[in-house]
């Protein structure tokens, strides 16, 4: 509550504050203290406005006070029941309470004084002014809470607003500061205090909305709502008082509204969410207004002096401003280079990328045709695709395959370092550029293959490749891409073919020679799964590899004991057990090669049911991959049309309608109705079935 006085003795406080609270129990526990502040605000707005009640002034004066008593109450309860911000709520409650217990002595013992007789500095002012320190640390404890830490650019955001606003208070409050400067150090320390006090905590939460946001700040909105309402009844006392203008009434009743505002942010309603080191955007609209304002306060001071303390505020509002800018143009100059660092750079190895090479392809070709024509510049440009990676891969894991590609792009640079430059393109595949190299382009080519080489145990990484001159073999970008492209994939394939129809043929030597049974009976399988393939649009690689997976199917069963294949009579369930190891078997022995890694996947999962009772992993549905179910059709067909030593061959019409009865819980339903139809076609059935039984005397288990 104010009186009219000689001397200054503002009310004002500032307020930040923070909710993190929760639950039923926390939120009544604030609530109730919070309304009665509220109660006791409107309470007494009714009787200023109204007049009614003459003569309960000293009640009035005491509703006065508790009701901003009470604010802090809801702020301890809050700071009690919350430990996350409960350093900030203590904060809040003790400068509100520190503040009406100024008003508590004002009203008490100084306020029936005459002006000459009323002490300055007296404990109302110790009061009042206690509380923007607390009001200060309460708001930093929210601001940490909610933004986890300052920068360099988040504090000169912050100052430019403290200074500009300052700026500007003091030049609005210039009739009520004249003088204050005058007197004992104390007087003019008091003095200042009160309307810079309410500047800098009012400042430094605007500072703090400008770099943490608005959306989930709802507590920090509602302290900055109050301390608004506050110090904007403070300055307006200031005013008024300088003026001699002061006359009370409804401008009271601004102090405890403000305070139930900041009390209303203690509810866990308006609980902050924590932004913790989230990116700082940095602002433009608060510099920008800041600079307005005082740009404004200079222009002003040239029609209408201003105090001489709100041009120097305005001019470091100014300087601070220029320095912020400084940081953000050496800032934005650093995300420059480190964008153009990212876009040029393959970020896992730190080689050129494909921007970067095509860049240096142009600028070599552009050079090379400056040159003269009897003697041109030759430079080297060769592509490679590593063989095997995906094997690698699929075996260690995307880190280990990660961590592999960064070995082979360091090694990579290290072999051209003389002259040359190394780049990846992307994925596994890697470049080499090397103008009047130190050594033959054979030698070039040769050493870069051997630094994207490694080998371990249980795999084997070597490098397909494709390279030309320029200019002589094309001249532009573009088409030297192409055409190294294509040698590449021309290598890959010829290497490719040669190492997996070397492996194929020795495999297939080796399950004859141990069975040649199993030779008539796969070759039966991979025509009908091949030609099955083939009717349903499979790309001529994936038919490649079901007929090669088809084919070694039963690879495995030449470490299966003979007396267990062909035994006449039931397996037990050791012996089913070691049958079922034969997929397995099969997969480690085609797994060896890894241009046979494929097949051997399609072999590990052949005898896999389409209900998940199959082996080895009881794999069930689409996991089961597609040629796989193809091959287990199959293999099913030939088996019940060949005569095993436990039973007789079914004729074709049998076994089709098996295979019928079994779609849904062997075999994959969709593939059987297309897969009947083929074997039933006349030629079809003459050409497998007799095959398969003209070896009865080897026919083996499944």
């Amino acid at each position: 509550m104010r009186e009219t006085a000689v001397q200054p003795t503002p009310e004002g406080a500032d307020t930040d504050s923070t909710v993190g609270g929760q639950g039923t129990t926390r939120a009544s526990l604030v609530l109730a203290p919070l309304c009665i502040a509220a109660l006791g605000t409107i309470s007494y707005a009714v009787w200023i406005q109204t007049g009614a009640g003459a003569g309960i002034d000293s009640l009035m004066g005491w509703v006065y006070d508790g009701s901003i008593f009470m604010a802090g109450v809801a702020c301890m309860v809050r700071a009690a029941t919350d430990r996350a911000v409960r350093g900030a709520w203590i904060a809040f409650g003790l400068g509100l309470w520190c503040w009406a217990a100024g008003d508590v002595y004002w009203v008490q013992e100084l306020s029936d004084l005459k002006p000459a007789q009323i002490p300055y500095p007296s404990w109302a002012d110790a009061g009042y002014i206690l509380a923007l320190p607390l009001f200060f640390v309460g708001t930093g404890l929210l601001i940490r809470k909610r933004i986890g830490h300052f920068t360099l650019d988040r504090w000169l955001d912050g100052m430019i607003a403290a200074l500009a606003a300052a700026a500007l208070a003091t030049a609005f409050l210039s009739p009520a500061l004249v003088g204050l400067t005058e007197g004992d150090p104390t007087t003019v320390l008091v003095n200042l205090a009160y309307p810079l006090g309410d500047v800098i905590v009012l400042a430094f939460l605007l500072g703090a909305l400008v770099v943490s946001g608005v959306r989930g700040a709802g507590a920090i909105l509602m302290i900055a709502g109050g301390l608004l309402i506050w110090c904007s009844a403070d300055m307006y006392y200031l005013w008024a008082v300088g003026t001699e203008s002061y006359t009370g009434g409804m401008v009271d009743i601004l102090w405890p509204l403000g305070a139930v505002l900041i009390a209303a942010g203690a509810h866990p309603r308006f609980a902050l969410r924590s932004r913790g080191t989230a990116v700082h955007r940095s602002p433009l609209v608060p510099p920008a207004v800041s600079a307005i304002v005082v740009t404004g306060i200079l222009v002003w001071d040239h029609f209408e002096r201003v105090l001489e303390v709100s041009v120097w505020l305005a001019g470091a509002t100014v300087l601070t401003a220029v320095a912020r800018l400084a940081l953000s143009f050496r800032e934005n100059g650093r995300l420059l280079r480190d964008l153009h660092g990212e876009v040029i750079t393959d970020a896992l190895t730190g080689l050129g990328n494909r921007r970067k090479l095509l860049q240096d392809l142009d600028q070599a070709l552009e050079q090379a045709l400056r040159r003269d024509s009897e003697s041109p510049k030759r430079v080297l440009f060769a592509l490679y695709d590593l063989d095997g990676f995906k094997s690698y891969n699929d075996s260690f894991g995307h880190p280990a395959g990660d961590a592999l590609l960064e070995r082979l792009g360091r090694h990579l640079a290290l072999a051209v370092s003389d002259g040359g430059s190394a780049y990846r393109l992307g994925g596994d595949e890697f470049c080499i550029l090397v103008a009047d190299g130190p050594h033959s382009e054979t030698e070039t080519v040769e050493r870069a293959r051997a630094a994207l080489s490694e080998e371990g145990k249980g795999f084997s990484v070597g490098a397909s490749g494709g390279w030309l001159e320029l200019p002589g073999d094309a001249d532009s970008s573009s088409e030297a891409l192409r055409i190294v492209d294509q040698r590449m994939y021309d290598e890959k394939s010829q290497r490719s073919t040669r190492s997996v129809q070397q492996t194929h043929e020795l495999l297939m030597r080796i399950l004859h020679e141990r069975e040649p049974g199993l030779t008539a009976h796969s070759e039966g399988v991979s025509r009908m799964a091949v030609e099955f393939g083939r009717r349903n649009s499979l790309s001529a690689e994936d038919l490649d590899v079901l007929m090669r997976a088809a084919q070694l199917h039963d690879i495995g069963k030449i470490a299966i004991p003979h007396d267990i294949l062909l035994k006449q009579g039931p397996l037990d369930e050791l012996e089913w057990k070691l049958i079922r190891r034969h997929t397995l078997i099969g997969e480690r022995i085609l797994g060896a090669s890894p241009a046979m890694k494929p097949v051997a996947e399609l072999v590990r999962s052949s005898h896999e049911r389409w209900d998940g009772g199959g082996y080895p992993d009881g794999l069930a549905g689409d996991e089961i991959p597609l040629g796989s179910r193809i091959i287990f059709l199959a293999d099913s067909l030939d088996a019940m049309t060949t005569d095993r030593p436990y039973r007789p061959a079914m004729t074709p019409e049998k076994a089709l309608e098996e295979l019928r009865r079994c779609a849904g819980s062997q075999f994959d339903p969709e593939l059987v109705d297309a897969f009947c139809a083929l074997a039933q076609e006349p030629d079809r059935v003459a050409s497998d079935a007799q095959p398969a039984t003209a070896q009865p005397a080897t026919a083996q288990r499944d």
